[in-house]
C-alpha cells in the first residue's frame, strides 16, 4: 500500500514539528489526560519495541567486525546509554540557563547560546530518525501506522518541553531547524546506505535518548496526571502492536 513508506513517515513527522505541534490539542481534552495518555503509548512502546530493538542491535553488533566494538560486552546499551547522558545533560543545562535568566531579569528562558546547543542536540537526534525511516521499508503499513503515531506523540511532548524552555524562540527558529533535520536525515537515507553494524550503533544512542525523553518528559507528576488515561493509553498500544 505504501511505495515508499520511510519517505511518507519522514515527511508526516516533519510536519508534527512544524505545524501540528501548534495545534492548541488541550481545547478539546483536558491537558493532564492528553499527557498522561501521551506517556502511556510511549511507554507501551519502549518496552514492546525499543528494548526488543535494543536486543537485536546487540546480536548484531556482537558479529560486528568494526574496530574496538568487539572489545566491549554489551556495547549496545553503553551507546545508549551514552545517549541518555548526552540528552540529561542538555536538560539540565538549558533548566539551568532559565533559573540564571529568571534571577538576572524576568525573562523565563534560556540563554541563546544554550538555546543553540540544546536544538542542535536534537536535531542530530531527528537526523538520526530521519535517517532510520528507511528502515520501514521493511514492515507492513499497519506497523508503519503505529509506528508513526507513537513518535508524533512523542514529537508533541518534546516540542512543549522545548518551548517551555526557550519560549519564542523555539516557535521562530528551533521547531523549523528539528523539521528540517528530519527531512535531512531521510535524504540521507536515500543516498547513503550503512552496514548493519553501523545502524545498530545510531539506534543504539537515539533509544538512551528516547528512553531519557519518554520517562523525563512524558510521564507527567502525580498531581498532574491521569492514571487511567495512562493505562488507556499503554494497554492500546501495546495490544494494537500484539495484534499484528
Amino acid at each position: 500500500m505504501l511505495s515508499d513508506p520511510g519517505l511518507f513517515l519522514a515527511i508526516g513527522l516533519a510536519l508534527v514539528h512544524g505545524f501540528l505541534s501548534k495545534l492548541n490539542l488541550f481545547k478539546f481534552l483536558p491537558e493532564h489526560r492528553w499527557i498522561s495518555f501521551a506517556g502511556g503509548v510511549s511507554i507501551g512502546y519502549i518496552f514492546i519495541e525499543v528494548f526488543p530493538e535494543l536486543s537485536r542491535a546487540q546480536l548484531e553488533l556482537e558479529h560486528s567486525q568494526l574496530p574496538f566494538v568487539a572489545y566491549l560486552e554489551r556495547h549496545v546499551y553503553l551507546l545508549a546509554l551514552l545517549g541518555l547522558l548526552v540528552f540529561y545533560g542538555l536538560d539540565i543545562l538549558a533548566l539551568a540557563s532559565r533559573q540564571r535568566n529568571r534571577t538576572a531579569n524576568p525573562i523565563e528562558s534560556s540563554s541563546k547560546a544554550v538555546f543553540w546547543i540544546h536544538i542542535a542536540g536534537f536535531a542530530i537526534l531527528n537526523v538520526i530518525v530521519g535517517y532510520l525511516m528507511q528502515e520501514m521499508g521493511r514492515h507492513n503499513w499497519w506497523e508503519c501506522v503505529l509506528f508513526f503515531i507513537a513518535i508524533s506523540l512523542h514529537f508533541f511532548i518534546i516540542d512543549r518541553h522545548l518551548r517551555h524552555h526557550h519560549q519564542h524562540t523555539y516557535d521562530k527558529a528551533g521547531r523549523w531547524i528539528l523539521t528540517g533535520a528530519i527531512l535531512v536525515g531521510a535524504i540521507i537515507g536515500r543516498s547513503l546506505h550503512f552496514n548493519e553494524a553501523a545502524i545498530a550503533i545510531v539506534w543504539s544512542f537515539m533509544a538512551g535518548s528516547l528512553i531519557l525523553n519518554i520517562l523525563g518528559h512524558e510521564l507527567p507528576d502525580e498531581q498532574k496526571s491521569c492514571f487511567g488515561s495512562f493505562a488507556l493509553g499503554a494497554a492500546i498500544y501495546a495490544g494494537l502492536i500484539l495484534a499484528i
